[in-house]
């Protein structure tokens, strides 16, 4: 079955596509999503097997799977990681949204949802208002990931239409919401309750 592609206006996206993304998504389907960064894969967090699918999509096994997940605001974060320090709050309050993927330490969901013994978990709240909308309607955060295979060079595709032509049977639903960035989030390790810059992306981290 082919992916459908689905034009969704950046700044004012439509209700009704959104709608439609979260249908797809409720039914256990892949999604590829513009963020404020690079175009990624995404699936519901309440969907085991649209996560292990996603796993198999990245051709990597699902405990081995560093996925993050995108969550519509700082409060909807709670559930999925324990409780962290007044500075580290101060700089996902100060940069979020924003392209950075912040590194925390999990709650015991995640090792449930991932079939594996995590102990930390990636966060993103991406400032991009088709994404934000997605997961708002969604209800629960979305497991995601960067539009690249993990043993290739990190290259990125920025056009939805590329995306589209190689993915177009792996996938239930290609949004186009523009040409995307062609450089990632910037990675901030939390888990000591100290910022770390593992990875300098797009954002420039406020302190």
């Amino acid at each position: 079955m082919a992916a459908e592609f689905l034009s969704i206006h950046p700044e004012t996206p439509e209700y009704r596509k959104i709608q439609e993304v979260v249908a797809a998504l409720n039914k256990g389907g892949i999604i590829a999503y513009p963020t404020d960064s690079v175009y990624n894969f995404g699936c519901s967090l309440d969907n085991k097997r649209a996560i292990e699918k996603l796993a198999k999509l990245k051709g990597i096994k699902l405990k081995k799977a560093n996925f993050s997940l995108v969550c519509a605001d700082l409060k909807s974060i709670d559930e999925y990681t324990t409780p962290f320090s007044r500075s580290v709050f101060k700089a996902l309050n100060k940069n979020l949204p924003g392209p950075f993927t912040f590194i925390l330490n999990a709650s015991n969901q995640i090792p449930k949802l991932f079939d594996s013994n995590k102990k930390e978990i990636g966060i993103r709240i991406p400032d991009n208002e088709i994404c934000l909308e997605i997961v708002r309607h969604l209800g629960v955060p979305m497991v995601t990931t960067s539009i690249h295979h993990e043993d290739e060079i990190v290259e990125y595709i920025t056009d939805p239409e590329q995306i589209f032509e190689k993915f177009e049977h792996q996938l239930d639903l290609v949004i186009d919401g523009g040409i995307g960035n062609n450089e990632p989030s910037t990675v901030v390790d939390c888990t000591q309750d100290e910022l770390d810059i593992v990875r300098q992306g797009i954002g420039e981290l406020e302190y």
